[in-house]
Order: C-alpha cells, then sequence, then structure tokens
C-alpha cells in the first residue's frame, strides 16, 4: 500500500533534511529526480532511503503523488526522492580543485560537474564554501556529486601538488596542460581568494579575459580545460 499520510517517518525524513541550514546538520543528503537517483544507482551508490510516486512504475517506497510533490524542492515536483548517506574523502591528485569561500551552492554544484567532466581527482571545500550536498548543490552537479570525491581542507597545505591561486588580471596567463600534480584554487566571484591564501600558493596565475571577472564556475570550468588541453582523450 502506498504511503497516504503526511505524518509518515519517510516523508518527515525528506523535509528535516530540507531545512538543514549547514552541512553539519545531517549526515545524509536528498537526490530528486528519477535521473538523479539512476546516476547515483550507476555509481554504486545505495539510497538509504528511496520515495516514489504511486503508478509511476518507478522503484522505492511507494507514496501518494500529492504527497511526494508536497516534500519536493522542485517547482513541478517529483517523481522519484532518494535518500543518501555523505561520503567525503582526502584530496587527492593529480588535479584537485579546491574553493575557498565559493558560497553559492549552484556555482558549487556547477564546478562539480565541470570537475567531473574534465577528469579532476578530487573537489576540495575551504572555508566559506556551499554545501556541496545541499540540494541545490546536488541538482547543479547533473549527478557528478555521485562521481566525484569531495574532500574538507582548512589549509592550502593539506593540498596535493603544484598550488595554483587563480586570480582576475593577476599574475601570469594560466597555460596547460598541466605537466605534474596540480591543485586549482578558485575564490568566490567578488572578493577572489584571500591574500593569505594566495601566499600559500606557488603560482597566481589569471585567464585572460577583456571584462572585470567571471562566474566561479564559469572560471573554473575554463581553467579545467586549460590544465587539461590535448590530455584528455576525445569522446
Amino acid at each position: 500500500m502506498p504511503i497516504t499520510s503526511s505524518h509518515n517517518d519517510k516523508l518527515k525524513e525528506i523535509r528535516r533534511l530540507a531545512r538543514r541550514r549547514s552541512r553539519e546538520d545531517a549526515s545524509r543528503f536528498v537526490a530528486e529526480g528519477e535521473d538523479l537517483v539512476a546516476a547515483a544507482a550507476a555509481a554504486g551508490w545505495d539510497p538509504v532511503l528511496l520515495l516514489t510516486a504511486a503508478g509511476s512504475g518507478l522503484a522505492g517506497d511507494e507514496v501518494e503523488p500529492a504527497l511526494l510533490e508536497a516534500v519536493s524542492g522542485l517547482g513541478s515536483g517529483s517523481r522519484q526522492i532518494g535518500v543518501y548517506e555523505q561520503r567525503w574523502s582526502a584530496p587527492s591528485g593529480p588535479l584537485c580543485v579546491a574553493l575557498w569561500g565559493v558560497g553559492d551552492p549552484g556555482n558549487v554544484g556547477t564546478i562539480l560537474r565541470s570537475a567531473r567532466g574534465f577528469g579532476a581527482s578530487s573537489v576540495a571545500l575551504g572555508p566559506g564554501c556551499a554545501d556541496p550536498f545541499g540540494p541545490k548543490a546536488v541538482r547543479a552537479s547533473m549527478g557528478a556529486i555521485f562521481e566525484t570525491a569531495i574532500a574538507r581542507v582548512s589549509s592550502v597545505d593539506e593540498l596535493p601538488g603544484e598550488r595554483i591561486a587563480l586570480a582576475g588580471h593577476a599574475g601570469v596567463p594560466l597555460a596547460g596542460p598541466a605537466s605534474a600534480e596540480v591543485s586549482l584554487l578558485v575564490g568566490a566571484e567578488r572578493t577572489g581568494l584571500p591574500e593569505d591564501v594566495i601566499a600559500a600558493c606557488d603560482v597566481l596565475a589569471h585567464i585572460p579575459i577583456a571584462t572585470e571577472s567571471l562566474n566561479a564556475a564559469m572560471a573554473a570550468s575554463i581553467a579545467l580545460y586549460e590544465l587539461t588541453r590535448g590530455v584528455l582523450p576525445d569522446a
């Protein structure tokens, strides 16, 4: 029988996770939509909880569609919602993307997607970054959250290889491909990387552009392309 009460404990768990304000509030996260659930399965992630709209034919505990829509964070609702345990790793090379103060979850998720696309080994989250397991970041990652090693760091010293600080109109033009183990550091859009972080890096580099700055996710994506240019095989 499908779940027919909004007081069901499984629906309460979805609502609780949707309300969490920081990465410290829970060890689990929500992935909404059959595409994300399929991406999790393909990457070998088993859900702690899997809810599906009654009559959809999808796997999971069936829920009356109106109740599932009520706990969905998507404007159009969702036919499938999965709950997963967070996974954290150590930062690793040969190509690590390190974020400092990137507070927009959409940017964090998009950078995860780009990191996966360009074959980065890991994404490290420094101080002031948005929760990569928050709903908006998970959606923006388009499934990369399940295929990318994610780490927490508090110091540049924890990052592997040569540390390249990406800045706007400062340092040398970024040139690739990377010839050795590299950590690419990307800061907040308005303020960039803190001065002490830049000082702790080995190289200060910029992407030559005609305007003042780029969106953080766009800058990271262009830099990743440059660092892997000619190295990755054609699709």
